[in-house]
C-alpha cells in the first residue's frame, strides 16, 4: 500500500531580504546580502497507514515547519509530498484531513458545542449532523460536562481536547498534531495519549510532532528524528532503541549504612532516602552479588529492575554524537 505521508527531499529555506535597524528614535531599514536560513533540509519520511508516527526533536528543529508544508500553510523551498497519494493541495486529500496546531485561537465567547457546531458549518456538515457530531465528539473527549461553558473558562488540558474534537469534525483518515502535548501538566498529557490510542484502535493514521519524548515512547509505532533541519534517524523504536540492559536498579529498605558503605565503591550510584536505598550498577554479576548478600542482613528488596536504553537517551546521545562531529 502506498504511504498515507510522504515527502521526499522537502526543503525549505527562509530568504531574510531586509533588516531593521534602530538607532534611538531613527529606525533604519538596512539590506544585507540575503541572509538564509534552513528551516528543512532534504526530509525523505513516510507515515503507513494505521500507525501512530511520531517526528521528534528539540525546538526550532522543523518539526513545525515539516506539518505546516503538509497542510499547506507554507510551501516548500525544494521537493514534493503527497497526502494519501495525492500532491498538496488536493481539495479530496484535504477533506480526509484533521489538524490540531500547536497554538490554536480559540473564540473565547462560544461554548464548547458551538465552538465544534461553527466548525461543523466550515466543513459544509448539515446541520443536524453537526450537532450530532459535537455532542458525540465532546463525550469522546471527555468535554460532556463542561459543552454548554465558554471557552474562555476552559483549561489548558481541556482546550487541547476540545482543539482535538475539531480536528475530528470531519471524520478525518489522517490526523495531523502539532506538540499536542505541550504546556499539559501529567493528567492533561495522559488524557491526551489516551486519546491517541484511542484513534489507532479505530484504523486513523496519527502523525503528531513533540519534544516531549517519554509520552511519544509510550504511543508510537515509529518515530523520526530532526535535530538542526535534518533527519537524523527514523524506524521502529524496537529497532532504534538498544535491546541491552543498560544498568541494574536494586531498591532496599533497612539496609546497615556500614554494608552500604561496602557497597558503595563498585556501584555506579547510590542514592539514599529516609530508610530505602537504590543501588544502581552496571554489571549483572555485581547485582546478583547485592542480591543473594541481602538474604543474611534481614533487609527488605523492595524492587529489582534490570533496565533498558530509553528514547530520550537514545535522543540525546544522537544529538551530542551530531554536536561533537
Amino acid at each position: 500500500m502506498a504511504p498515507v505521508v510522504e515527502t521526499v527531499g522537502l526543503t525549505k529555506i527562509y530568504t531574510l531580504d531586509f533588516l531593521d535597524v534602530e538607532y534611538g528614535r531613527l529606525k533604519v531599514r538596512l539590506r544585507p546580502s540575503r541572509r538564509q536560513r534552513v528551516a528543512l533540509k532534504d526530509l525523505d519520511l513516510s507515515v503507513e497507514e494505521g500507525e501512530i508516527f511520531g517526528l521528534l526533536g528539540p525546538n526550532g528543529a522543523g518539526k513545525t515547519t515539516t506539518l505546516k508544508i503538509l497542510m499547506g500553510i507554507i510551501f516548500p523551498t525544494r521537493g514534493s509530498a503527497k497526502i494519501l497519494g495525492r500532491p498538496l493541495g488536493d481539495k479530496w486529500a484535504k477533506a480526509n484531513l484533521g489538524f490540531l496546531p500547536e497554538n490554536p485561537y480559540f473564540y473565547d465567547y462560544l461554548t464548547g458545542r458551538e465552538f465544534l457546531k461553527y466548525y461543523g458549518q466550515l466543513y459544509g456538515i448539515p446541520w443536524r449532523e453537526r450537532a450530532r457530531r459535537a455532542d458525540a465528539l465532546l463525550e469522546k473527549v471527555g468535554l460532556r460536562d463542561a459543552a454548554n461553558l465558554p471557552l474562555k473558562g476552559y483549561s489548558k488540558g481541556m482546550l487541547q481536547r476540545v482543539g482535538l474534537a475539531q480536528a475530528l469534525l470531519n471524520d478525518p483518515r489522517v490526523v495531523i498534531l502539532d506538540e499536542p502535548q505541550s504546556g499539559l501538566d501529567p493528567i492533561g498529557r495522559k488524557e491526551i495519549r489516551d486519546l491517541i490510542l484511542g484513534l489507532r484502535e479505530e484504523g486513523k493514521t496519527v502523525f503528531f510532532s513533540s519534544h516531549i519524548l517519554s509520552d511519544a515512547e509510550m504511543v508510537c509505532d515509529r518515530v523520526a528524528i530532526l535535530y538542526g533541519g535534518e533527519l537524523k534517524n527514523l524506524g521502529k523504536l524496537s529497532d532504534l532503541l538498544s535491546a541491552r540492559i543498560k544498568e541494574y536498579e536494586i531498591v532496599v529498605r533497612g539496609i546497615p549504612p556500614a554494608v552500604l558503605e561496602q557497597w558503595r565503591p563498585r556501584a555506579d550510584r547510590v542514592l539514599v532516602q529516609k530508610d530505602e536505598a537504590m543501588i544502581i550498577v552496571r554489571r549483572e554479576n555485581e547485582a546478583r552479588e547485592i542480591l543473594s548478600s541481602l538474604q543474611g542482613l534481614g533487609a527488605t528488596l523492595v524492587s529489582f529492575n534490570p533496565r533498558r536504553e530509553t528514547l530520550e537517551e537514545y535522543f540525546i546521545a544522537q544529538v551530542r554524537g551530531e554536536a561533537n562531529a
